[in-house]
């Protein structure tokens, strides 16, 4: 949550430099304790990025490909900054949700086919999301049926989001984060020929095949996901209303440069720690997985063998990898499956003006709760029809890809329009990463249905 008064030091702050030890020590605490406030939107944003979407499309990318598609978190995190940013200031200049915004500003015509890919593409990620949570903890314990996993991880889910006050999800939100510290600390602890990787990231290495743009695709939109566009837009409303920025009942938020300079600050470090998150899972990925003959990732025990250096030295090292990749998945899962609801539900409760927001209590915003249950409940049918849950997780990604490209092109216009932004519109840095994202999204979709289109 983001709480910062606007002014950068204040008398009793000067004071406290010449107070006595205890006094600085509980300024330098009181200090650390807004340096981690100003993290709010963003980095929530960046870690539910990470879902287990996004570890097992960047650990297949490794394992299939070693080091050819580290280029693109090089690439990725300058375009999914600028979409980012763009929705964050659409959000706080507005003090409405993207969805709102299409609304007032463009036909139904267009409203209805981009909040309908929106929901699609959510529904089948909060699906795959929780069967790679059930597959994870039968790892654990195998005895336990997957449907049940499912129906249990879901209705843990459901009450935490519709139950839980806003202000404590969002710090549960922030801690589920640290989860995905595993795959740094192992890539430290093998055997990474460090030059090849950082030359790999830097030289792009394109092959034009179909499974190549598959991944490359997958990357690109789990990576920069729909889902993201309209959750970080109407989180910073949210954070507005905590903030006593904009009131409940809407109007024009307040806002002040350093206020806005935050958000950008919060939003640059979640995007940077989404990045380069996924940087060292491709990385793991292609060390443990690929060197060791694992080129396909058909199970969570497959992808779970990527951390299995980082307990190497412990006895039953594969079982405690299990354990470590388990834990991640269902506390980045706890986290992902939450946001992609909300987004669906944020996005059709703007379309249809029905009252939304965490901040508000069941009975003050049923619809907004009941489109949470309903996306929720339907993504977990989407585990009962037969669809392996980590091949589902990459095809879901590949869907938010190519599902991307029209909704990044709406976020350009609307960024840069002088009725809706203001002084706030996007200036010709802005302009450049969101339509630059528009081209490489779109090129790489473009190139993806060429290649299996039969000729």
């Amino acid at each position: 949550m983001i709480l910062l008064p606007d002014e950068a030091i204040t008398e009793a702050e000067l004071a406290a430099t010449k107070a006595p030890a205890g006094s600085r020590r509980r300024s330098l605490q009181h200090g650390f304790g807004r340096a981690l406030r100003i993290f709010g939107p963003g980095i929530v944003t960046g870690a539910a990025d990470d879902d287990p979407s996004g570890l097992a499309t960047y650990s297949q990318a490794g394992a299939q490909f070693g080091y050819a598609l580290l280029w693109t978190m090089f690439l990725t995190y300058p375009l999914m900054t600028a979409v980012q940013e763009a929705c964050m200031r659409i959000g706080a200049v507005t003090g409405k949700g993207l969805a709102a915004v299409i609304r007032e500003r463009y036909p139904k015509k267009i409203l209805y086919p981009v909040v309908a890919l929106v929901v699609v593409a959510n529904t089948l990620n909060i699906g795959s999301d929780i069967g790679a949570m059930a597959a994870s903890t039968q790892l654990l314990v195998p005895g336990l049926p997957f449907a049940l996993l499912a129906v249990v991880f879901s209705i843990v889910m459901l009450l935490l989001e519709v139950f839980v006050p806003y202000k404590t999800y969002v710090r549960i939100l922030k801690w589920l984060a640290i989860t995905l510290l595993a795959y740094p600390i192992t890539a430290f602890l093998v055997n990474v020929p460090w030059g090849d990787v950082l030359r790999a990231t830097i030289i792009p290495q394109i092959k034009w095949s179909p499974e190549y743009l598959y991944i490359l695709v997958a990357i690109l939109g789990t990576t920069i996901s729909p889902y993201l566009f309209f959750w970080q837009t109407s989180e910073v409303v949210e954070d507005e209303i905590a903030a006593h920025r904009l009131a409940q009942r809407g109007g024009v938020p307040r806002l002040t440069a350093p206020y806005l300079r935050r958000l950008r600050i919060d939003t640059a470090f979640g995007m940077l720690f989404s990045n380069v998150t996924a940087w060292f899972v491709i990385v793991v990925g292609a060390v443990v997985l690929g060197s060791s003959g694992v080129t396909n990732i058909d199970s969570a025990a497959d992808a779970a063998r990527a951390l299995e250096p980082l307990v190497h030295n412990f006895p039953n090292a594969g079982y405690i990898a299990k354990v470590i990749f388990a834990v991640g998945v269902i506390g980045i899962g706890l986290m992902s499956v939450p946001v992609l609801a909300g987004s669906s539900s944020y996005a059709l409760s703007e379309t249809f003006n029905w009252h939304e927001g965490l901040f508000r209590k069941f009975k003050q915003a049923r619809e907004f709760y009941l489109i949470i249950i309903f996306g929720t409940l339907a993504g977990l049918v989407f585990n009962f029809i037969g669809l392996d849950p980590i091949k589902a997780l990459i095809f879901t990604a590949v869907f938010n890809g190519i599902a991307a490209v029209p909704l990044i092109y709406l976020i350009a216009r609307i960024a840069s329009r002088q009725d809706v932004m203001g002084e706030y519109r996007s200036k010709w840095l802005s302009k450049l990463g969101l339509w630059a994202s528009f081209a490489v999204m779109g090129a790489a979709a473009a190139a993806l249905m060429w290649s299996i289109v039969p000729r």
